[in-house]
């Protein structure tokens, strides 16, 4: 990036981001809201006039990581401040939603506290935080700390952020959907994310021939239900995720099209065609089932089975064979007998996954799940997933090695541990490490796949003429 200057002064944020890929794509339009204010990323934050932590709230204890890496930046500002220099300190996502005034009674260095769907607003909150600073350092005092904005606006943040910036080695997230209203009994989304929200189809597209200009020729769209995605069009009829993905498809440049993450509700039959007829929408499918057993997805209220999700499957592979699928599941949620979870062990030994996503329960604050009887015991939780995680690596390990001896395209995405090496993608979103020239990064390049092992593989890049080109 390049930097900005304002008053002759460089300025440089740090983003910390924790958990999912929404919150990837908002670190990144953070960075690109900051940009016109002078500041440019830096890598470390010892480096950094701003940090921000973009925070996650689904697994327990995140808070309490977020607290412990702000006692450190606490003190890191007490250094900056003995050199006559300051820090400024910002909390973001889902932990700054939900437990804003925690945030700013517990650790008064923080200065500015803002939820997923305010940090358009991060230019006029520095200024709020710069004045009280100010005022401070007169020796004033001044009512609270740090500024808060955790509202719900009333327009969508997306309409007020700047056009994207930057390309990650020509891949890039999209975020189309937002919010939640499916209210399972384990998640905090609904209360901190708000009411699923789409963005308007014109919108979506506009951004996505932005970052194809910017060099995206892979594009990942993101919601926390994304195919719940109803997005409004100008002529007023409303897009479903099927047609929106055939309109980016049309999108000179578009090489690859996924998207994540998907509830087995809204996987209606023209998504589930458009993965045998969109050759840019890659053979891979992250479908969260949390549970094999009926009885444990009543009490998640899922508002599906284990026949609906197992019916999904077949048709998925009906419409493309060569379809990897992954999962999110949650074992010991409250409730949760051994034939409750045997019966998630046989769904898992009867779809066979690609890879997948598995936790023990934890108690959310304010979720149904949190009160709920019956907590399973911690020693029990440990073993079930330890089961679970075995069978769920076999399956990954096997399937990575039935690839073995097949050409395959892949998006080299970064360089290697080892000296010459970089790594990419298939198209079944394996990692793949091959001796390469680093050019090549930012590229599609058929590669000879030649060993598996349980989470990436061993290639050999076969189109030498065009790396000699590249």
């Amino acid at each position: 990036m390049t930097d900005v200057r304002t008053d002759g002064q460089r300025k440089r944020v740090f983003i910390r981001t924790y958990g999912c890929q929404m919150n990837v794509y908002d670190s990144d339009r953070m960075a690109d809201v900051l940009r016109p204010l002078g500041y440019a990323m830096t890598d470390t934050p010892e480096q950094a006039d701003l940090v921000v932590l973009n925070t996650c709230h689904i697994r327990e204890h995140a808070s309490e990581k977020v607290y412990s890496e702000l006692g450190r930046l606490r003190d890191a500002k007490r250094e900056r401040r003995a050199e006559g220099r300051d820090l400024t300190i910002a909390v973001a996502g889902c932990v700054a939603q939900a437990e804003g005034e925690e945030i700013v009674r517990r650790q008064p260095a923080v200065d500015i506290v803002v939820g997923p769907q305010a940090y358009h607003r991060l230019p006029e909150l520095l200024a709020e935080a710069e004045r009280k600073a100010a005022i401070r350092r007169a020796g004033k005092r001044l009512p609270g700390a740090g500024v808060l904005d955790t509202d719900f606006p009333a327009e969508s943040k997306f309409d007020h952020l700047p056009a994207p910036q930057g390309v990650r080695a020509g891949s890039a997230f999209l975020s189309i959907q937002e919010g939640c209203d499916k209210f399972c009994t384990f998640c905090v989304v609904p209360y901190t994310r708000g009411a699923e929200y789409s963005r308007p189809a014109a919108a979506v597209l506009s951004e996505a021939h932005q970052l194809v200009a910017a060099g995206a020729i892979e594009i990942t769209l993101l919601g926390q239900n994304v195919n719940a995605y109803h997005g409004e069009a100008a002529d007023g009829s409303t897009w479903s995720l099927a047609r929106l993905i055939r309109a980016l498809a049309g999108i000179d440049g578009v090489a690859r099209i996924r998207y994540t993450t998907s509830h087995p509700r809204d996987m209606d039959d023209d998504l589930i065609a458009a993965h045998g007829t969109v050759p840019q929408l890659m053979p891979y499918l992250h479908l969260p089932v949390q549970s094999g057993s009926d009885r444990i997805l009543e009490a998640m209220n899922r508002r599906h089975g284990r026949d609906l999700f197992l019916g999904l499957v077949d048709r998925l592979r009906s419409a493309r064979a060569d379809l990897a699928l992954s999962s999110d599941f949650i074992v010991g949620f409250p409730g949760e007998s051994d034939a409750d979870f045997d019966d998630t062990m046989r769904l898992v030994d009867q779809v066979g996954f690609a890879s997948a996503f598995s936790f023990k329960y934890s108690r959310r604050p304010g979720t149904p799940g949190s009160a709920m009887p019956d907590q399973v015991p911690e020693a029990v939780k440990s073993a079930r997933l330890a089961a679970l995680q075995a069978l769920l690596g076999r399956q990954a390990r096997e399937f990575n090695i039935s690839k073995v001896g097949a050409t395959v395209p892949v998006l080299f995405a970064e360089t290697g541990r080892k000296p010459g090496q970089i790594v990419g993608k298939t198209p079944w979103l394996q990692s793949v490490y091959a001796e390469g020239n680093p050019r090549l990064i930012g590229h599609i390049v058929e590669a000879r796949l030649i060993e598996g092992h349980a989470n990436s593989l061993a290639g050999e890049i076969v189109a030498r003429a065009y790396e000699a080109a590249a």
